[in-house]
């Protein structure tokens, strides 16, 4: 499995932009995948995830009512929609997937098998 991580950039508070995450490998719909990050010198925190089916998506509470996880299963792409984006959310932004069949949340880094690389997103004050 390879993930390809993509659309950060520079952006001003208030303003929004799209990631997206090529996937490559088996996909199945009870995988789930993950958008996480890391602010410079702090720990990789979760952001979101959704499965290949769409179902269970889960938010931090920091994103939440601001960030929108989806997938086009198809395409094997998965999105992350940020939108009234604060400074505090500047990081590098990384895809990962879980392979399982067991229902369930999972939000710690170490329960992703598949890393792509990271995509960094600055936003100004």
């Amino acid at each position: 499995v390879q993930l390809q991580a993509s659309g950060g950039g520079l952006v001003q508070a208030g303003g929004s932009l799209r990631l997206s995450c090529a996937a490559s490998g088996p996909t199945f719909s009870t995988y789930v995948m993950g958008w996480f990050r890391q602010a410079p010198g702090q720990a990789r925190e979760f952001v979101a995830s959704i499965r290949w089916s769409g179902s269970n998506t889960v938010y931090a509470d920091s994103v939440k009512g601001r960030f929108t996880i989806s997938r086009d299963s198809a395409k094997k792409m998965v999105y992350l929609h940020m939108s009234s984006l604060k400074p505090e959310d500047t990081a590098l932004y990384y895809c990962a997937m879980r392979g399982t069949m067991a229902s369930g949340v999972w939000t710690d880094p170490y329960d992703y098998g598949y890393w792509g690389q990271g995509t960094l997103v600055t936003v100004s004050s």
